[in-house]
């Protein structure tokens, strides 16, 4: 199919429902896989529309879209794609012992559907993009999840996207490793890669350094959980202003010389863990001091990250997320 037919395939949202089922793209869209792994199910496997209409486009039904996500439910469990298909159109449910995954042995016994087409992961009340990515993730497809991040972030923006979308799905993808012992630690490492990745290819180019208006990020010795800073990083040069990020684990000598050779206006100190969280290194680097006698300046310091919970730093600020980090820096730029 022709990248024209792709696109005209997709555009056709509303009026597709009107015509009696759902886009191949809607679909795409719903379980969380690139439309072309729909066309693939189709053209190999026969998982297409059991109805055609007029036209080239292709209308999905209700029961097209159950079978595809009966068709999810068995690949993320681990079972061939040709076993799958089988099992999506014999209507077969997932079971139970199916979905511990393909090293605890064969399914068994068939057990009723669950309406998450086999991701598995306790999202609750979230948005509907978040089961897609889920779903992706579990696969470990990465065209999938690479286009439904890039998705997520041009439809709702930089902040948004990863307060309601990302967020919750990473932490269910914790959750669900840090239940079932050492696996799907493979999932958390896969899906923080994306987003990572996505982060950086929809950031704008850096801004230029501007005196009084730099913002220095990085998390405290120890401490390697960078993605947080990532994504403030990309939502400051969003809005024009000059990030430098120095990451994971910056030892203390190379924080302080990064804070005084750059003078910044903000410095953001980011410690997942309570063990990292260092009060005694925040109030030094908020103590550090440039310029010319009687201009003296220091820097506004941001305690970030969970690990600073409990450890108010007095005279440091402690954004309660993204949004409010966003706006704690761009008034103190402003200024």
């Amino acid at each position: 199919m022709s990248a024209n037919a792709e696109e005209g395939e997709d555009r056709d949202g509303a009026g597709g429902r009107q015509a009696g089922g759902l886009s191949t793209g809607e679909v795409a869209r719903r379980l969380g896989v690139a439309p072309t792994t729909v066309r693939t199910w189709d053209r190999r496997y026969g998982l297409g529309p059991e109805a055609h209409t007029g036209g080239r486009h292709r209308r999905w039904t209700t029961g097209d879209v159950a079978r595809l996500e009966r068709m999810c439910a068995w690949t993320a469990a681990g079972v061939p794609p040709a076993e799958a298909a089988r099992l999506a159109r014999s209507e077969e449910p997932l079971s139970a012992e199916s979905r511990r995954g393909p090293t605890d042995g064969a399914p068994q016994s068939p057990a009723p559907a669950r309406s998450r087409a086999g991701s598995g992961l306790r999202l609750g009340d979230v948005r509907q993009e978040c089961r897609g990515i889920a779903r992706a993730a579990l696969r470990l497809d990465a065209a999938a999840l690479d286009e439904l991040l890039r998705t997520a972030i041009a439809e709702h923006g930089l902040v948004a996207a990863w307060t309601e979308v990302m967020v919750p799905t990473l932490q269910a993808v914790g959750r669900k490793w840090e239940t079932s012992g050492e696996r799907y630690v493979e999932v958390e490492h896969f899906l923080s890669w994306h987003v990572s990745g996505a982060l950086r290819r929809t950031a704008p180019t850096m801004v230029a350094d501007r005196p009084g208006a730099t913002t220095v990020l990085a998390c405290v010795p120890g401490e390697n959980h960078t993605l947080p800073l990532e994504v403030l990083s990309a939502a400051l040069t969003e809005r024009r202003v000059p990030v430098r990020m120095f990451g994971g684990a910056l030892p203390v000598e190379s924080l302080v010389a990064a804070v005084r050779r750059t003078g910044p206006a903000v410095v953001g100190l980011w410690a997942q863990s309570r063990t990292t969280a260092s009060r005694p290194l925040a109030q030094h680097v908020a103590g550090l001091e440039w310029g010319v006698r009687g201009a003296r300046r220091r820097p506004v310091v941001l305690t970030l990250g969970p690990g600073w919970a409990g450890q108010t730093v007095a005279g440091l600020a402690r954004p309660a997320g993204l949004g409010e980090a966003v706006a704690t820096v761009e008034s103190v730029v402003a200024q």
